[in-house]
Parts: C-alpha cells; structure tokens; sequence
C-alpha cells in the first residue's frame, strides 16, 4: 500500500510542559499535514522541521517526516526517521509498517519482514501489514509464504481489491493459472475499473493460450487507463504469439510512445521486428532498451539472438557474455549461447554451454534439445538422441526435439522412427517448412486412404534439391489409381514437365486445380514406409532436353580433354551454408590442370567473382542459365560432376551422372554415415571430411582420383 500520512494519533513520552508551546506545535502539524495532503512536500518538511526545532522528540513530527521522505524516494532517510520515531513510541503498528515499506523499497527485504511482522504483533487485524508482507515475501521468492500473507490480509478486509490481485500475481509464479484468474476476477468484482487487475489477467490468458481473451483483457484495461505502458505492452506480447507481427510492433510502439524509457517494451519490440527478418532495426531496439537500462540482462540476451541470425557469431557471443555477467543464473543465456558457439564450430564449448544451462534449470527442455544438437555435431549420436529424449521428457509437446530427434534418426539410417519424427516440421517454428505449411482445407494423405480415382496434390516444400530427389515417389502414388498434380517450383517446371505418373504439373504460386488428397513431397517415405533398402528407383523420364544440349555443346565447343563440371557453393541463405559451402580460393590449388571444368551455379558470391574471372579454364555462363532444364544439359556435357551438398548434386544423381558430392564430417542427413554411396543415388560418390571443418583431406583425396580416373 502507498505511504499516506495520518493524523497524530500517540503523544509524545516527554512532551514540553508549555501550554502555548503545545499549542503552537498542535498548530504547526495541523498545517504541516495540510500541505502535506495537498503534495506541498517543502511547506509540509519544514513545518515538521520546526517542531523538532521546538521539541526534538515529537513522535508525530519524526514519523510524519519518515513517511515524506518515503513519498519522495529518500528511503534511506524514512528508515531513520521513522526508526527514531519507534525508539519513542515502540508500540505504534502503523509505523512500524511503513518502517518495512521504506525497507522493502531498499531491497533490505528481511529487516522489512522484521518490521511488518512487529506491526502485526501489535495490531493483528493490520490488513495492510500483512499485504505488505506478501509484496516482501514475493520478492524473496518465497512464493507459499506470501499467498499465506495475501489470504491473511483478506481474510480481515474481505473487498481488498489489491490483496485479490497481487494474490493472482503470486499465483501466477507458482504456476497456478486457473487459481490466478480466479483471483483476478474476484479483485474485478469489487473494483470493475481496476486496470492492473485487467491487465495482470491478461497475462493469464495468455499463459493459458486464450489468446483472443488476452487481449480483451487488455484492452479493457486500456480503455479504463488510456495511458496504461505495460497493457500495452503486454498486448504486444500477446499478439506476438499470435503471430500477428504487424499489429505487435504498433502496441509496442504505442507502449513506448506513453513511456520513451520503457527498456521492456523496446526489447520486445526488438523480438518482433526480429521475426519479421528485419535485423538492423531489431539491433537499435534492443540497443536502445540497453541505453535505458544498461544492466537489462533480456535485451542483451535478446541482442546475441538477432547477431546469431546475422551471422555476426562473435559480437552475439560478447551480448550473450554480457547478459550472463549481469544476471549469472540466466539459464536461456547459456542455451542461446550454445547456438553461436555451434555456428562458431566450437562444439565441446556449446556442449558446456548448454550443461550450464541445465544446472541453473534442471527442467530447461530447449537446453537440452540444445545440447542434442552440439552432441549431434561432436558425432555423440547415442548421447544424442538421450539429450532429445530429455528434452520430450520435459516438454511433450516440444517440437523442436522431435525435429532434431527426426534428423538424428535418419542420418543414423533409422528411416521407420525418423519419417514418423519429421512429420514435426509443420508445429517447429524455427525452420522453414513452419512458415511454408500451407494449411489446405482437403486432407492430409498418409497412405491409410485408397486414392483410387481420386486426386491428389503432391507439392514441393523446401529446397529445389529435395523436390528433385522426392520425386521418384510421383510413379508409386499414381500406381494407387490417383489422378496426381503435381506442384513444384518455377525453375524446375520445365525439366518435371515429362515426369511418369503426373497428370497436370503446376508452378508453385499458380492456381490449383480441384483436388480431393493432398502431401507434400516429404511426407511419401512417411506415406510408403521407406526403410534404406525399399528406397524407390530414380523417377523416370527426367532427363536433359536434347534442344537444349545441342544449345550447350554449341556454346562449349569441341571436347578436347576430360570435362568436368563444378558447384563450389550453394544459397547463401541456407541455415548450414557456412559449413556447405566453400570458396573458389579453397578449390582452385587442389584442380589438376589438363581439365576442362564448367560451373554448373549461377549465382557467385562477391567472394569469387574476381578470382572466377582470373581463371578462364573454368567456363561460368551466369545468367544464361535460365532454368534447371539448362543445367541438366550442361551435366550431360561433362564426364563428371562435384559438386557440394546442394540441388545440382541431386540433378546429376538424378540424372544417373557419375557425381562427386563433398560432405561435411556431419553431413545432411540423406548422406547417412561412414559410406561413400548413397542409396538414393547410384551414380553418386561421397566424399567426406575427416574431421571437422577440414575440406583440405576431402580435396586432396578428390584431386588424386581425379588423376586416376582421367589417367592425367
């Protein structure tokens, strides 16, 4: 409860035996405690000044004083007063009550309970005292302790409003939503326009996941309080996990335009502008929550999580570094951590990373998924899929694990338990196929239902490389007597176009036809139950356009020495680009000379396109490569092709080119472990690192088969 001055009530144990005297200080509280209602904090201070003047042990003056001192955030200087005050009249409850107000403002916790505890012990029906108590309790975290003190407090005044809320907010961190809101309600009832409560109830409903009713709550607060900051930042909370980016930002900007110094809405607003990829602006908001509030350890963790999106893994280090050293026990802070040390291929310092994590909180579920992952990189597969397993423990519904547990199955070659656990592409918000589901209003299809005369749709959901490997399927689910369109991305429309087993073949964006089933490409294995030896043959009819190679022959001119084609790196865009890809510099000293290459990629990074220029015995045709039917043909013109793990190593596979793919030590999962074939691809040579980060042993051992096979 606020600080409130009162009127004298107790007398001093010594008072001057002056009459006139007594009269005058008498007259001199009754102004003081005037200009003291009115917010005339210096009239009201010297008045009570003077009367110490007069008689220096006036218990009223001192403890009038230790309450202004309050009200004006002199804390240090209320405890005194009122202190004081106490030594002349130790047995006056209210004093001692707003003694542990002053205490509690100072964050001297114990010596407030101390302080409440005495004023109950004098006035045990001090409702007041004991809301106090609770505020304090809450502080400690002594969560129990605290409802007791709220229930207490209402018990003896059975319509306190404030009691009834901050009871809910107790509640809440104890985790007890149903009970919280019920709290709410009940301080609701008494008091309809009770913003805070409104507003504390949203929360609720937020952590229930009654989004809508969230924000009705919050907006009834707003609309009781038209300046209420933290409703409206809260809402933003709210709409952000409703994905309702656009009008987030809007409520956090209405938030911070009431309150310019709102460190908490300026990191969230950093959040959401994060989710909407706009990273620079993401990084001032959450620099300018940290200018405010420079120990604000959230927004420095917030920060290291727009920095790792950037890529920019060493400056996201120093910002998670920060927000640990400020707040030790910041267990999210550790398991973000972990995720740059990872794109830093520090792998045993993520793995450490995430342990911290789990020893602050046993129960982090995104730690220990995490912690699979760095496991998953340092080839502790076995320990792995324990850490998933943890993970799922904890959260059942986590879908991130179940990813990652899916991926670590299907690199391990355990294709039953890993196309069950893929399926959780659609509810794993951080990859791409999250944002791409495309929620059609027809089924689902699975393999349980007949397809006979029916349609379906299968469609492409991710890269052009794995539309290209999925799509052997397409001849398996016509065979069930569908009626198969088949949606795919622009570039490859051409080069699907004769696919076996597809009735009517659509570029994705154009409008569908009528259909009555519908699957994505990555969803047949699930559908067929694929383990490693039922994989389905090449889809036929694939294969390069003779208009086309004649086009290509014509441009690359007579063949006078082993030809081979080359894709050195792939989108830029990719999550694992930064250890897929390589350099031109990187491949150039291990090209044996005598070798006609061709570059089979059309876009080259700023990187390498000086170095490209500079070397002329590799031909690069850019923008002449108009779609995937030009590259097919160019494939067809060369002996061979190497090429890292990107779509044009799925082409050549597909096509039956003889082609060398460069793995990393922990390759994409459909390249499976410790084996220098591949079951999807017969034609098809993997050559993997040795040990992390190393492509220097890949291409040695790439040159010298080189040399072998064309006996240079």
């Amino acid at each position: 409860m606020p600080f409130a001055p009162t009127p004298p009530n107790s007398k001093s144990p010594n008072p001057v035996n002056s009459a006139p005297i007594q009269n005058q200080i008498a007259l001199l509280i009754e102004q003081g405690l005037a200009f003291h209602r009115q917010g005339n904090f210096n009239e009201a201070q010297a008045l009570y000044e003077c009367i110490l003047s007069i008689q220096g042990d006036h218990f009223d003056a001192l403890q009038l004083l230790g309450i202004l001192s309050a009200e004006t955030k002199q804390f240090t200087k209320a405890v005194e007063f009122l202190t004081k005050a106490l030594q002349i009249n130790p047995n006056y409850a209210e004093a001692y009550s707003n003694r542990g107000n002053a205490l509690k403002e100072l964050q001297r916790y114990d010596e407030a309970l101390l302080s409440y505890d005495k004023a109950i012990s004098i006035k045990p029906e001090f409702a007041d005292a004991y809301f106090n108590r609770g505020i304090t309790l809450e502080e400690l975290q002594r969560y129990d302790e605290a409802l007791l003190s709220y229930d207490q407090a209402i018990s003896i005044k059975p319509e306190f409003a404030d009691a009834y809320s901050n009871r809910g907010n107790t509640l809440e961190e104890l985790q007890r939503y149903d009970e919280a809101l019920l709290s709410y309600d009940q301080a609701i009832s008494i008091k309809p326009e009770f913003a805070e409560a409104h507003s504390n109830r949203g929360a609720i409903l937020k952590e229930l996941q009654r989004y809508d009713e969230a924000l009705l709550s919050y907006d009834q607060a707003i609309s009781i309080k038209p300046g209420f900051a933290e409703a409206y930042s809260n809402r933003g909370n709210t709409l952000k996990e409703l994905q309702r980016y656009d009008e987030a930002l809007l409520s956090y900007d209405q938030a911070i335009s009431i309150k310019p110094d709102y460190a908490a809405a300026h990191s969230n607003r950093g959040v959401i502008l994060e989710e909407l990829q706009r990273y620079d602006e993401a990084l001032l908001s959450y620099d300018q929550a940290i200018s405010i509030k420079p120990d604000y350890a959230e927004a420095h963790s917030n920060r290291g999580n727009t920095l790792e999106e950037l890529q920019r893994y060493d400056e996201a280090l120093l910002s998670y570094d920060k927000a640990i050293s400020i707040k030790p026990g910041f267990a999210e802070a550790y398991s973000n951590r972990s995720n740059v040390l990872r794109g830093l291929r520090r792998y045993d310092e993520a793995l450490l990373s995430c342990d911290q994590a789990i020893s602050i909180n046993p129960n982090y579920a995104e730690a220990y998924s995490n912690r699979g992952i760095a496991l998953y990189e340092l080839q502790r597969y076995d320990e792995a899929l324990l850490s998933y397993h943890n993970a799922i423990s904890i959260k059942s519904d986590y879908a991130g694990a179940y990813w990652n547990l899916a991926l670590c199955h299907l690199l391990l070659g355990n294709l039953k338990d890993g196309w069950q656990g893929y399926e959780w592409r659609w509810k794993n918000k951080s990859i791409e196929s999250y944002k791409s589901n495309r929620s059609f209003p027809q089924p689902l299809w699975l393999g349980a239902e007949s397809l006979a005369e029916k349609t379906i749709l299968l469609h492409a959901e991710q890269g052009l490389g794995d539309t290209i490997q999925f799509c052997r399927y397409i001849p398996l689910v016509a065979q069930l007597g569908a009626q198969v369109i088949l949606e795919v991305q622009r570039p490859l429309l051409k080069l699907l176009k004769g696919l076996e087993g597809v009735s009517q073949i659509v570029a994705l964006g154009d409008a569908l036809p009528a259909f009555d089933y519908q699957c994505p490409l990555l969803s047949l294995p699930l559908a067929f139950k694929t383990e490693l030896h039922t994989i389905p043959p090449i889809a036929q009819h694939i294969t390069s356009d003779t208009d086309k190679v004649t086009k290509w022959q014509t441009k690359l001119g007579e063949k006078t020495k082993p030809r081979v084609g080359l894709v050195w790196s792939g989108s830029a865009e990719h999550k694992n680009d930064h250890n897929r890809s390589l350099t031109l510099s990187q491949l150039l000293s291990h090209l044996p000379s005598n070798i006609e290459y061709v570059c089979l990629q059309k876009e080259i990074r700023a990187i390498d396109k000086e170095l490209l220029a500079q070397h002329t015995q590799i031909k690069y045709f850019g923008d002449a490569l108009e779609d995937f039917t030009d590259t097919a043909a160019l494939c067809e013109l060369v002996d061979l092709v190497i090429s890292v793990d990107t779509s044009v190593a799925h082409l050549a596979g597909t096509l039956g080119k003889p082609a060398w793919v460069l793995v990393t030590l922990t390759p994409d999962w459909r390249w499976l472990l410790e084996r220098d074939d591949s079951p999807w691809y017969s034609s098809v040579k993997v050559y993997r690192q040795d040990k992390a980060n190393d492509w220097n042993g890949v291409l040695d051992r790439a040159r010298s088969d080189l040399e072998k096979r064309f006996d240079l």
